[in-house]
């Protein structure tokens, strides 16, 4: 956005107006010892056309890397009218709708990013967003346990196969109110939940059951059986999805016999770039019997005294004032920038092109699974289907092997081994609707050289 400084001429007029000499004054209630951070590494200003040259020399030295890393953030293709549209004014600027009457666009472009996230769950509802995918899970308990509270159940079942950041934020989180998370494992051949294992581990204090779809190891869940199980022991049912796999594969709010009562996520396959952890956002949608317990808020359509269709905030959390922890929470900004670039890329895709793209990505992660397998050395460790993440286990220390694929300019995949001693030297890889035929060659044919010990004959 624009900026213009202030020469020290107009500082000096400026303190001259208000009848003060130096601008430390203005600062005086400010402790003397936290007034004097250190500035080391920061260059004196420079002009524009100087930083512009130092900025690509900086990113030249970044290089072009190839990315195959997936694990909660993809990289997708965004057409370049979705942020040449978000980041106009009256949407970059845009804060929380507090008055409707002068806040139109914003809140009909919720209104319409709701009713795409409600029909791409198959759901009835969809709050305006929250703040990411991990925190949107924990809301999603939190809503869970109010919703059961007449039983006072405290527990919910959580697989090991979610994504490790979603469950160690639904603790983080959930553990404020002395609620409590099991543990589900997994089964070691398919990657799938080990359904034996859940049974036996349902109790009279359990209110939930979560469900990925697909897990973090990319493996797509039996999700019919377990949603169907869930309602069968009078227990609420949480889907946390992939939103672009949703386009492709059955969505939650049809999942066995009555769909799930809660569906969440991350939203950044829709549009949103690779960022170094985000900006993102969260989405939760839920029955519309549910919709009293539901985080955050929800944009409604109406029409005025003149029949003219406006837009107003039917329900919004106000009660957290004097409710405290009993409160919904209120997530006011709810990420409204990320969710205009969400429904400006989804309403350019239409339904055909998400699945398009997903059907892309499914086409992709299957070819890398045979390029990568082929090579000696590189086993694929789950059986079951997948959705453009797969698990390869590799007969050499898999951090060594990802520097090694770092210094060709190509980003590997993700270590499981910290989260996941028993797998091993095993790596997480993607590939979406980004990588060609030749961009997964060229990863197979480095894997290769690296695991025969070639070396790179001109290190970058």
């Amino acid at each position: 956005m624009p900026f213009i400084p202030h020469t020290e001429q107009d500082v000096k007029e400026m303190l001259e107006t208000i009848g003060i000499r130096k601008l430390d004054s203005l600062f005086d209630e400010i402790p003397e010892s936290l007034r004097h951070a250190s500035l080391e590494g920061v260059p004196p200003g420079i002009s524009e056309m100087e930083l512009g040259r130092l900025m690509r020399e900086r990113a030249q030295k970044d290089g072009n890397m190839l990315c195959f890393i997936g694990a909660g953030a993809y990289e997708h293709h965004i057409p370049a009218a979705v942020w040449e549209v978000a980041t106009r004014g009256e949407f970059y600027t845009a804060y929380t709708p507090y008055q409707a009457e002068a806040s139109q666009g914003s809140l009909q472009l919720i209104y319409e990013y709701q009713t795409m996230m409600a029909s791409l769950m198959s759901l009835e509802v969809s709050n305006a967003s929250l703040y990411d995918g991990a925190s949107a899970l924990a809301e999603a308990i939190l809503m869970a346990i109010r919703l059961d509270s007449k039983k006072h159940k405290t527990s919910v079942l959580m697989p090991r196969s979610l994504h490790p950041h979603y469950r160690d934020t639904a603790k983080a989180i959930i553990r404020q109110k002395h609620d409590k998370i099991i543990d589900v494992p997994y089964l070691k051949d398919t990657g799938k939940v080990d359904f034996a294992a859940l049974q036996k581990l349902m109790n009279d204090d359990v209110a939930a059951l979560v469900i990925p779809q697909p897990n973090f190891f990319g493996v797509l869940e039996d999700v019919d059986q377990l949603t169907d199980w869930a309602r069968e022991q009078g227990i609420f049912s949480i889907a946390v999805v992939n939103p672009m796999a949703m386009s492709l594969l059955k969505p939650p709010g049809q999942w066995g016999k009555e769909g799930v009562d809660i569906a969440c996520g991350e939203g950044q396959p829709l549009g949103i770039p690779l960022a170094s952890g985000g900006p993102y956002y969260g989405f939760l949608c839920t029955r519309k019997s549910h919709v009293r317990q539901m985080p955050g808020r929800i944009v409604g359509r109406t029409v005025d005294m003149d029949g003219k269709p406006g837009y107003v905030l039917t329900l919004q959390a106000r009660e957290q004032h004097i409710r405290r922890a009993k409160a919904t929470s209120n997530i006011c900004t709810n990420q409204g920038l990320m969710v205009t670039a969400s429904t400006i890329y989804m309403s350019l895709m239409g339904p055909q092109g998400l699945r398009h793209v997903a059907a892309l990505c499914h086409q992709r992660a299957r070819e890398m699974k045979m390029e990568l397998t082929s090579i000696p050395g590189v086993e694929a460790v789950f059986t079951a289907p997948f959705f453009h993440e797969i698990v390869v286990k590799i007969n050499k220390p898999a951090d060594q092997m990802l520097r090694e694929l770092a210094r060709r300019h190509i980003q590997g995949g993700y270590a499981l081994k910290e989260i996941y001693p028993e797998l091993g030297d095993c790596l997480l890889i993607c590939a979406t609707e980004t990588k060609t035929t030749e961009d997964i060659k060229l990863l197979a044919h480095h894997l290769r050289d690296v695991l025969e010990g070639r070396k790179l004959a001109c290190p970058a």
